[in-house]
């Protein structure tokens, strides 16, 4: 009998990236397929689209269609209902109310000549459970997944490598709950953040998303700093201020220093609700070909620093928060183990 293996969909506006894993839940591969989504193509187009990169990644990697023992498709939310999606800024706007599940599925088993099993979940959910996976090393812990970048991703997978779904799939958008700048001695008014929301969400304090925000507070700390006199627009500005943080800019660092510090305190929030034994910080900052190795030490450090002090004794003694390591990969590693976890 030829060997099954479970395809991962990761998909975006903009990029469609494809892996699978085996039966013993390893990777086919160590890097991802990557294709455009085409989502200005609509709703067929971006299903073409998937099959057809799912097709190259077969004939890539020496598969037939008839190996594959189901899919999981991971797609950034927010959702009306399982499989179906709402309203999102990652998507145009007539895909809302789309039944993605029921089409792709339809697409997938008219492709293979069979039904197939396809699972859709939360893109940083999927992400976590294949992160969660790396993070345990054959031991029982629940990892608690936090992906600073453009947003904040955020997973829970309990123990037996699950991820907290909800009811729509919106399970653990911790990112817009309120930071608590208060404990940080922060008494400036709360950052706006994209999602509406006005009460100052913690993504706003701890991704890109901010970063505009945070630099305009923070020059008023640093007058003299060539950043306030600069004519670069403001992207540039922002988009500078890793690098320049890396490079000692004091600015820069502080801002970096106090994403670290809100992120500490979501860390210690998170904790004490779900009781993770282990934490995977990822995104951006953790990575190592991005960034430098004491960057990434000096923000994990601040992270662990912070969260401490509000921890039960256990979890200050046993907790552990450590990087991301699947980078790009995670997505769609994820969304293939899930499927594989349906198939048992």
């Amino acid at each position: 009998m030829s060997e099954k293996i479970y395809i991962g969909t990761d998909s975006g506006a903009t990029t469609t990236k494809i892996a699978a894993v085996r039966s013993d839940g390893e990777p086919v591969a160590q890097e991802v397929l990557q294709r455009p989504t085409e989502s200005a193509a609509g709703r067929g187009g971006v299903i073409d689209g998937w099959i057809r990169a799912i097709d190259a990644f077969l004939a890539a990697h020496d598969f037939s269609r008839e190996q594959i023992a189901g899919v999981g498709l991971a797609i950034p939310g927010p959702y009306l209902g399982y499989g179906v999606m709402d309203r999102s800024a990652n998507f145009p706007a007539e895909f809302s109310g789309w039944n993605v599940h029921e089409d792709f599925s339809r697409a997938l088993s008219s492709r293979v000549g069979r039904p197939l099993s396809l699972i859709v979940g939360n893109d940083g959910n999927f992400g976590g459970v294949a992160e969660a996976r790396l993070a345990r090393a054959g031991r029982r812990a629940s990892v608690l997944m936090l992906m600073p970048g453009s947003g904040l991703g955020c997973a829970y997978i309990d123990a037996d490598g699950r991820p907290l779904d909800g009811d729509t799939l919106a399970g653990l958008e911790s990112g817009h709950q309120p930071a608590a700048m208060h404990v940080l001695g922060w008494n400036k008014k709360p950052l706006p953040c994209g999602c509406g929301r006005t009460w100052g969400c913690v993504e706003a304090y701890t991704t890109i998303s901010g970063l505009g925000h945070l630099l305009e507070e923070k020059l008023a700390e640093f007058p003299e700093h060539e950043l306030a006199t600069s004519t670069m627009p403001q992207k540039t500005k922002v988009l500078s201020l890793r690098d320049r943080a890396q490079q000692g800019d004091p600015l820069a660092a502080s801002i970096f220093d106090l994403q670290a510090r809100v992120m500490g305190l979501h860390v210690a929030s998170l904790t004490m609700t779900l009781d993770a034994g282990i934490v995977v910080i990822g995104g951006g900052l953790m990575d190592p070909e991005a960034t430098t190795e004491e960057f990434r030490d000096r923000y994990l450090s601040l992270v662990r620093t912070t969260a401490a002090p509000f921890l039960w004794p256990a979890q200050r003694e046993k907790m552990e928060i450590l990087p991301a390591r699947l980078g790009d990969l995670s997505q769609a590693i994820g969304a293939a183990l899930v499927a594989l976890a349906n198939d048992h």
